[in-house]
């Protein structure tokens, strides 16, 4: 929707962020398994709309687009392996096979992460992500994200998990975690 100030501000973000520079697929909800692609816009659009606590057609003031930008681009700079997508290192495919990271249920649950820095922070929200460099990411990694990001080993992306992935990740990186 061209008209919405979130998706435009989503495709400025899958543009700008360095991490997100061709890897981001504009017209699927959904990445074939085979895809070059590492994350939807649909996706970045719901963790930016998380992230600021924006729903559709709500107006977008500059500071938080520009917040919006930077939070992005600075959690991208402490996952490494989006980068090592960018630079090609790591197939985007292994990304998603083998990690929680590369999904969109991550995307969301960082937008409530970034929404809670920011909160508790203010002005410091870029402290604590720096930390997401120390989470092990791996999908295989039953005692972090079994029952939060993943059921059964499955990935299950229902409001419940990604809250519950948002709260696991709150804890990880030093933020208080809300009832």
């Amino acid at each position: 929707d061209r008209h919405d100030p979130l998706s435009t501000l989503a495709r400025k973000i899958a543009k700008s962020v360095p991490a997100f520079k061709g890897l981001v697929e504009q017209e699927r909800t959904t990445i074939p398994n085979r895809s070059v692609k590492l994350f939807t816009l649909s996706s970045i659009y719901e963790g930016t709309s998380l992230l600021l606590g924006k729903s559709k057609g709500d107006l977008v003031e500059p500071a938080e687009e520009s917040f919006a930008v930077d939070f992005w681009t600075a959690v991208s700079e402490n996952i490494a392996d989006w980068g090592r997508a960018q630079s090609k290192e790591i197939s985007t495919a292994e990304l998603r096979q083998n990690y929680i990271h590369a999904h969109g249920l991550t995307i969301q649950a960082l937008g409530y992460v970034g929404n809670a820095a920011r909160a508790q922070l203010g002005r410091h929200w870029r402290t604590p992500m720096l930390k997401l460099r120390n989470i092990d990411w791996h999908r295989s990694n039953a005692s972090s994200w079994e029952g939060r990001a993943t059921i059964g080993g499955r990935l299950s992306k229902t409001g419940v998990n990604v809250k519950l992935a948002a709260a696991f990740i709150k804890e990880q990186i030093g933020l208080k975690v809300s009832d």
